[in-house]
């Protein structure tokens, strides 16, 4: 993406994760779906750096953060909310790695991952020295979950957003916040990205950014229209910008 500045791209999810070099450290961006996973991609990391890695989880969803052991002793950041997910235990991202496998008839279900639990928290901000570079840890608010975080590389302009935007397919409203996740977007546009990096899809420009959050604003407002009883479950759904099972799962969270 950018002068030591990298995206690996995986087919299984068309999952995206980050990697963000600095002269004596380096940042990576999410660790896959469990510790095998983690290994191959620490595995690829080792051939690009043989720098020390901090670990940063942009949210506490299996397959973005079940693959953290592989990087251990790294230093883990993530959200405080994201942090006491993890620390329940697994039970929950294991049910999502249940379903998503069985959803693909996978051969084997996954084995229980018990996480690991970050040790370093971003309330709302944090930097992170790369040594000649910093990277800020940023919470832009409720969205895709309650405790996203963004890995921004200021002097390169490139974003990591995780799954606060999504190419290739609609955004993902399980445990989603639909009344205010366009003003997260907004938050990001506001720090001028050069290239967004979704947690899943092709890295993309500000105006795909800028178009997702307007279709999240008229997600919105659908939303509150349902809940003022001025439109019913059927007239959102064929309003909405997004595909039927998007939006009910939007109106679900309500």
């Amino acid at each position: 993406m950018a002068d030591g500045v990298l995206v690996r791209r995986y087919a299984e999810l068309d999952l995206s994760v980050g990697l963000v070099i600095g002269d004596h450290g380096a940042v990576v961006v999410d660790t896959r779906s469990d510790p095998d996973q983690g290994a191959e991609l620490r595995g690829a990391i080792r051939h690009i750096t043989p720098l020390p890695c901090t670990v940063v989880l942009t949210h506490a969803h299996f397959d973005h953060c079940l693959g953290t052991a592989a990087f251990l002793p790294a230093t883990v950041w993530a959200h405080p909310r994201c942090r006491d997910d993890l620390a329940r235990g697994g039970a929950a991202q294991h049910i999502e790695a249940l379903a998503w496998s069985r959803a693909q008839r996978m051969p084997h279900d996954p084995v229980l991952v018990r996480p690991v639990v970050p040790d370093h928290v971003a309330a709302k901000e944090a930097d992170v020295d790369l040594g000649g570079r910093r990277v800020r840890l940023i919470h832009p608010g409720l969205g895709h979950t309650d405790h996203d975080i963004v890995v921004w590389s200021p002097d390169t302009g490139v974003l990591f957003a995780g799954d606060l935007i999504e190419q290739g397919a609609d955004p993902d409203f399980t445990d989603a916040y639909p009344l205010h996740w366009h003003t997260a977007v907004t938050e990001l546009l506001r720090m001028g990205p050069r290239t967004v990096v979704p947690g899943h899809g092709d890295p993309v420009a500000a105006e795909f950014v800028a178009a997702q959050r307007d279709d999240l604003v008229v997600l919105a407002d659908l939303c509150r229209a349902f809940l003022a009883a001025e439109i019913d479950h059927e007239a959102a759904v064929s309003l909405s910008p997004f595909a039927p099972a998007t939006t009910s799962a939007a109106l679900a969270r309500l």
